[in-house]
């Protein structure tokens, strides 16, 4: 007999059911019935249970919180999220970038750190990662990275040779590369990690002044990281253990916190600035500009259903409220499309009607119909209109982030400032953030990882691209990689001295 408190069974339209166990069949050896519409609900619910995962960024999880301003920026934006005494709830999603759903954790990849905040004015989402920079700084180049990154086509292996091979061939790679095979590279965990939405972004105030922006996520629990041997045991021992680590904090009532920072350049530094300032692939050094803390991000809800608000939560850097905008960053104006597109592709037209992508605040738009619409739609349905219908407010809302931009249509690199270039900022960061411990185990990190199957030529390239990084460090490297490669092979080949190579050969 079943308890009174225990709800009963029912089929997704509410209906109650006989059995959970049994099918209906013709007596008890008989055959199954199609009238069983049950079991058919059952079985093709399942048949459809999965959706596309992401195309990068497919393995992660998340949790939800508030973020509470502590600083005050309002002489910078007049975003309302920003303004002093603001409190925003928001959720927060963590994840890999290469691997699949089910890949381990503690795989050496960058990690996606992206937020949506629930502001009085609309969604604003952040998207980013746990570095400051990036590997590619023109969004022709994003699909072949990931590609590279992804799993071949002949045995569909993931292959440190591609990998190599499209870094060798992108020098502006080498600052993001350094960090991935640093110490960051694997995170100890989600709560100790930075996030970075890497970007420049313009921030407008209620004067109408505007300024260039980069944003600072910094992790209030200290950064932490796993060395490479700790990460590979970690892998063995539970695939999911940052998954695992974060919903039990939050579970035990640990919440973590992260502190949001800004960088703030004057709109006119930018033509003159040092480094080309939009620019994915370079940092504004602190000394230049310093940071300007916001506020304090705070995790203290787990999901209920993962499906339902983890996976299907959809980030995209076009949710951008009145007093934030984009920059002439060539990656964000491209991804201020490819986000939404690939929701669209992932969950469907109406993706933003699902609850946990849903605004908080009223929605007044002319969208209307698809597949999966839930939120009604009233006439009119069309703009201009003479019937009540909403009407852009142009005195509140009107002015939008710019920038001067003219010239001859082209294909065009990026226009580089004095001190640019794709080496020096990654040699910065060798010689003058690393320690020499730090800088050991991005030796061994490096050595590793172009002994699983690097090849030559691209091997040879890749000494030369640590070299140009930093001449010592290229030359520890190419050290490394001999000496290992003698041990489990004796007679492999020196490549580092062929002439002598072929000396042999011919004796």
């Amino acid at each position: 007999m079943t308890d009174a408190h225990v709800p009963p069974t029912t089929t997704d339209a509410g209906i109650p059911i006989e059995s959970d166990e049994h099918s209906l069949t013709v007596g008890p050896g008989g055959p199954l019935l199609l009238q069983d519409s049950y079991l058919i609900e059952q079985m093709a619910q399942f048949n459809r249970e999965r959706i596309p995962e992401r195309q990068p960024h497919a393995k992660g999880s998340g949790a939800f919180g508030r973020f509470e301003v502590t600083g005050d920026v309002s002489g910078y934006t007049k975003a309302a999220l920003f303004q002093p005494g603001a409190t925003t709830e928001l959720a927060v999603r963590f994840s890999t970038v290469a691997g699949e759903r089910g890949s381990p954790d503690t795989w050496r990849d960058p990690r996606g750190f992206a937020v949506k905040f629930y502001t009085a004015e609309g969604n604003y989402d952040m998207v980013g990662n746990n570095t400051p920079v990036f590997f590619v700084k023109d969004p022709m180049k994003f699909q072949h990275f990931i590609r590279s990154q992804k799993r071949r086509a002949d045995n569909n292996l993931r292959d440190h040779d591609m990998q190599w091979d499209f870094w060798t061939l992108s020098p502006e790679s080498a600052h993001q590369v350094t960090w991935l095979m640093g110490d960051r590279g694997i995170p100890r965990t989600w709560r100790h990690m930075n996030g970075y939405t890497s970007h420049t972004y313009s921030w407008i105030n209620a004067a109408g002044e505007q300024f260039w922006v980069k944003y600072h996520v910094k992790t209030d629990q200290g950064v932490e990281t796993f060395t490479q041997d700790e990460a590979d045991q970690m892998a063995a021992i539970d695939t999911d253990y940052h998954t695992r680590d974060l919903f039990e904090h939050i579970r035990d009532g640990e919440h973590p916190s992260w502190t949001l920072y800004v960088q703030v350049m004057p709109y006119a530094d930018a033509p003159g600035y040092r480094f080309n300032p939009f620019d994915l692939t370079k940092v504004w050094p602190h000394g230049d500009y310093p940071l300007v803390e916001v506020g304090r991000m705070t995790l203290d809800r787990n999901p209920t259903d993962n499906h339902t608000e983890i996976e299907q939560l959809a980030f995209q850097p076009n949710n951008l409220v009145p007093g934030i905008g984009p920059s002439p960053d060539r990656m964000l104006l491209a991804r201020l499309f490819s986000y939404a597109d690939a929701h669209r592709y992932r969950l469907g037209a109406n993706y933003q009607q699902i609850p946990v992508n849903a605004p908080t605040c009223p929605v007044h738009s002319y969208s209307k119909d698809g597949a999966m619409r839930v939120q009604k739609v009233a006439d009119p349905v069309y703009a201009p209109n003479s019937y009540g219908g909403p009407v852009a407010d142009a005195s509140r809302y009107g002015q939008v982030p710019s920038w001067q931009a003219d010239g001859t249509i082209m294909r065009s690199a990026y226009v580089d400032h004095p001190e640019d270039d794709d080496w020096g900022q990654a040699g910065t960061l060798v010689r003058e953030v690393l320690d020499e411990g730090a800088r050991g185990r991005l030796v061994d990190n490096v050595v590793g990882h172009l002994l699983n199957g690097v090849s030559e030529p691209i091997l040879a390239r890749a000494f030369q691209y640590w070299r140009n990084v930093d001449k010592d460090l290229g030359d520890r490297i190419e050290a490394g990689v001999r000496e290992k490669a003698a041990e489990t092979d004796p007679k492999a080949p020196d490549q580092a001295n062929p002439a002598r190579d072929a000396a042999q050969a011919k004796a």
